[in-house]
């Protein structure tokens, strides 16, 4: 259900991971418990981030949340369609949707996150 070659966070983050660049959005399941998604604020780039701080903030019509760095580094995009588009990440938010592309300090980092089988059985457990 879940792609196999992303990793996840406790906080329903995803990162794709290639070389030292993590593309970073939030999983379908998030998306989903937020419902009708209507504002998004991200860092600039060249923002530091550093895991399990948080990096912008996401509004819908249920919710407001924090959005939480998996992986600390530099942004170095911003996907600027979701200024515009935010119901991006309820569309697609594993495609489109995507939020920040992080150049990671320490790629083994990665390593720490969930499997897709781990989060599939952590929210089942939520």
């Amino acid at each position: 259900m879940y792609p196999e070659n992303l990793r996840y966070s406790q906080s329903h983050e995803w990162v794709r991971a290639e070389d030292d660049l993590a593309t970073v959005g939030i999983t379908d399941f998030a998306a989903e418990e937020l419902g009708d998604i209507v504002n998004i604020e991200l860092p600039e780039v060249g923002t530091m981030l550093t895991a399990g701080q948080a990096f912008g903030s996401i509004d819908s019509v249920k919710a407001a949340s924090e959005l939480i760095a998996p992986v600390s580094g530099e942004v170095v995009e911003v996907n600027e369609d979701l200024e515009t588009t935010p119901e991006l990440v309820n569309q697609e938010p594993f495609g489109s949707g995507w939020m920040i592309i992080i150049k990671m300090e320490d790629p083994s980092e990665v390593d720490s996150l969930m499997t897709s089988d781990e989060y599939e059985h952590f929210i089942e457990a939520e």
